[in-house]
């Protein structure tokens, strides 16, 4: 079995291993970063560890959220760098068989689908699965996806 952290964005269900993720914040002030790449949307302080905050609608080409909405975050810690992620709603954690794993959907764009490592079919929803590393990589590299793809591992 292996856990997901889940959360909603424009809708759909998405998940991050649960080891990946080390806490959810809501509300953080946020600080501009002038010329940084379009998906970064800012910087927070975390208790005097300043992350770089991403907005994973930017990223996965997603319509913008309405800026009423009170800011979500998911935060992760890859290669010993503290990342947080601006997501619509956080959902519950959510332990999935890994034999019910499968290929992303057909029915996403092929931009989203190389985003995505795969999806469970859940009772009352799909749950994608997001590849946090390379989300990550092409939110800081300005040459976007051909940056993710050197860091795919096969």
């Amino acid at each position: 079995m292996t856990q997901y952290v889940t959360f909603r964005l424009d809708g759909a269900l998405y998940g991050i291993e649960v080891n990946k993720v080390t806490e959810i914040l809501r509300g953080e002030d946020i600080t501009n970063v002038p010329l940084s790449p379009e998906a970064i949307t800012g910087l927070v302080n975390l208790r005097g560890q300043i992350a770089t905050l991403i907005d994973l609608r930017k990223q996965l080409m997603l319509p913008p959220r309405d800026n009423e909405e009170t800011t979500m975050m998911v935060v992760v810690v890859l290669d010993g760098e503290t990342l947080s992620l601006m997501v619509d709603s956080i959902g519950d954690v959510r332990e999935v068989d890994e034999g019910d794993f499968e290929a992303p959907p057909d029915t996403l764009s092929q931009e989203m689908r190389e985003l995505i490592l795969g999806a469970y079919k859940l009772s009352d929803d799909l749950l994608l699965v997001l590849d946090v590393e390379r989300v990550v990589a092409i939110g800081q590299d300005a040459r976007g996806l051909e940056k993710a793809k050197e860091t795919t591992v096969v």
